[in-house]
């Protein structure tokens, strides 16, 4: 069964993009907002991805994710998004055996910077970067489905 073991930290300056890889815009929506099932559009490039997410339990949850094709990923966000879709750019960044993403937000929620931290199981240990600001795993505003709800900037 696939599940999504996640945490997301705010991110307290810049240090990260030295090591980072080329960013890669993402922009994605979201078809049904319910807290029990998350149903996101996503379109990275040139390719697009259906994913069904279900309810949080603590930091884990039921993930899974198809592709889809790009024109249909377009009509999706345009025509069935229950939001104005999201826009980032996503980096990479490897920091001592684990890979941190970091999405830099624009549009609405510009000036937001969050790092995701994707595990194996919800007590495996990892290093702290020193770019690394406070924990927001358990802060629903966070999530990407609020911030299209609820942008960071109108907070």
């Amino acid at each position: 069964m696939p599940i999504e073991i996640e945490r997301k930290f705010l991110v307290k300056n810049d240090d990260w993009h030295a090591q980072a890889t080329e960013g890669v815009r993402l922009i994605q929506g979201y078809l049904s907002a319910d807290p029990h099932l998350t149903v996101r559009v996503r379109i990275q490039g040139d390719a697009a991805v259906l994913t069904l997410k279900g309810g949080s339990r603590g930091i884990s949850r039921l993930e899974f994710e198809y592709p889809i094709p790009l024109a249909d990923a377009e009509e999706m966000l345009t025509a069935l998004a229950v939001f104005p879709p999201i826009d980032k750019t996503r980096y990479l960044v490897r920091h001592e055996g684990h890979c941190w993403e970091i999405d830099v937000f624009t549009g609405a929620n510009a000036g937001l910077v969050i790092a995701e931290l994707e595990l194996a199981r919800p007590d495996e240990p990892f290093t702290r970067p020193d770019w690394l600001g406070e924990e927001v795993s358990g802060d629903p505003r966070y999530l990407n489905v609020n911030l299209a709800r609820h942008p960071y900037g109108a907070w």
